[in-house]
């Protein structure tokens, strides 16, 4: 049985169409199949290898924790310095009322326990989000989630949930004095790349204070300078009472957040005790894969060059008969007319060496959000192919 049989068959799949790709390795912007072709991770394994693959800080920081322990106790009993640290370090980079962390393993572990604060803060159940979100696959994640398609083989889901249309004002009153929280995307990724005005976020912030909502902010896939900024409510002004993080946060290891402010995480330590648990989260290599990953960021820069790498890789792409781009910073949606010239590009672009992708809730746009320290070099080169891409489709 060769390794594809082996993928297909003892492998669960997520669609009847997976790319394929027979990976050898992976270095900086570019991953090799078991030919020796390269292609451009255009995507960053959908926006987590922020910084590239095995970048050498962070695999020198695996290496050296596990030269010392792994896992050694569920999360939140024994003290660990790679989570002291990596604890320190994030509340550094935000305000004082998100000073407070607890690890988890991924995005929607993450949302979970978001929305668990949330009613622990609030004593309600109501929740709100908005139409084309999308919070992971998970159950409360799920039911919070914007997209029926993905839905409804599913239910029942969590009751008590209301969804609006992203940046519409009007659409805010539907938050009460009910609602036990809001938990919204502050740039929608899979719906597109839908970037909202400012405005909007700062009546959404308002009108969560005015009733007592707590407002999440899913910086899933738009944390750690995906956007031009550390995170992207920074480009608004807008501070959440929770914030979730995953994907970019290990510089390729599993790990995600919820974060608000000790007051608010101490809520889970008594009524019930143990009002949140997790065995794996926090896992001692992840957290020091995940502050390596932070301080490359720090240390190069790389925040400060995303938007005009972004700029750049736009003009190159430029064609005709793309209807719109949306994009910002790094975090990329080519809409085109229909989707089935979508399904044309991607896979000719693979073709060419181009891993691009689709988005969840935007099947006529397909989505780029390269490494951010991908060099000028390969922003020329990957973009013209991607033109090329567009012209043969």
């Amino acid at each position: 049985m060769n390794s594809k049989e082996i993928f297909l068959n003892h492998l669960a799949q997520t669609s009847p169409f997976p790319l394929q790709i027979e990976v050898s390795h992976a270095e900086g912007s570019l991953i090799y199949d078991s030919n020796g072709k390269s292609y451009y991770d255009l995507i960053s394994g959908i926006a987590v290898t922020n910084i590239g693959h095995r970048h050498p800080k962070v695999v020198s920081a695996i290496k050296d924790q596990l030269d010392k322990y792994m896992h050694v106790m569920a999360y939140g009993e024994f003290i660990q310095s790679p989570q002291n640290d990596l604890a320190k370090k994030l509340s550094t980079l935000l305000p004082e009322t998100l000073s407070t962390a607890y690890f988890v393993n991924s995005g929607t572990e993450a949302n979970e326990g978001a929305l668990k604060l949330a009613k622990r803060v609030t004593g309600r159940t109501e929740i709100v989000s908005c139409k084309k979100s999308y919070h992971g696959s998970t159950h409360g994640s799920l039911s919070v989630s914007g997209n029926e398609v993905k839905k409804y083989a599913f239910r029942p889901l969590l009751p008590d949930v209301k969804f609006m249309e992203f940046n519409k004002v009007e659409d805010l009153n539907l938050i009460t004095n009910k609602t036990a929280a809001v938990i919204i995307e502050p740039i929608q990724g899979d719906a597109g790349v839908r970037i909202p005005n400012k405005e909007y976020l700062v009546a959404l912030r308002d009108r969560c204070t005015e009733t007592g909502a707590q407002l999440i902010f899913d910086e899933i896939q738009t944390g750690f300078g995906r956007t031009g900024e550390f995170f992207a409510f920074q480009h608004y002004g807008v501070i959440p009472d929770i914030l979730t993080i995953a994907k970019a946060f290990g510089g390729g290891m599993p790990i995600g957040a919820f974060i608000s402010s000790k007051e608010k995480m101490n809520l889970f330590t008594f009524n019930p005790m143990l009002g949140h648990i997790t065995t794996f989260g926090g896992h001692p290599v992840n957290c020091a894969a995940a502050l390596a990953n932070i301080k490359v960021i720090e240390e190069e820069s790389l925040v400060s060059d995303v938007e005009r790498k972004g700029q750049l890789l736009e003009n190159e792409i430029s064609h005709p008969s793309i209807v719109e781009i949306r994009r910002k910073g790094l975090m990329f949606a080519i809409e085109f007319e229909t989707p089935e010239k979508v399904q044309k590009i991607v896979e000719r672009c693979l073709e060419l060496g181009v891993i691009t992708f689709w988005f969840l809730s935007c099947p006529e746009s397909f989505r780029l959000a390269p490494p951010i320290n991908i060099s000028d070099e390969e922003i020329t080169h990957a973009g013209r192919l991607i033109h090329q891409a567009i012209n043969e489709a």
